[in-house]
């Protein structure tokens, strides 16, 4: 049975992650309130940072602002989806 929880993104009952994303505090918190979608739709936002702010992550810098993004992201003012979004179609 899939680990469930109630989803900051999709603010519904949803399956999570199968294992906290990171060990800490913020990866802790993500394994309980992030479904596993609003974890991928992290992973196609989480691209866009890296090349818009062109990071590299073997960097200390550039892990602590993915964090801050991620924090914001998740947990931020305006983190829930708006009601009734759809995401996009995957173009093959």
């Amino acid at each position: 049975m899939p680990h469930m929880v109630k989803c900051v993104k999709f603010q519904k009952e949803m399956p999570g992650l199968e294992e906290t994303p990171f060990d800490s505090p913020l990866g802790q918190k993500i394994y309980d309130n992030v479904s596993q979608e609003a974890w991928n739709l992290w992973k196609e936002h989480l691209k866009m940072i890296i090349n818009e702010y062109r990071l590299n992550l073997a960097d200390t810098q550039s892990q602590e602002m993915v964090a801050q993004q991620m924090e914001e992201y998740f947990f931020g003012v305006g983190a829930a989806l708006p009601p009734g979004y759809v995401p996009p179609k995957k173009k093959d």
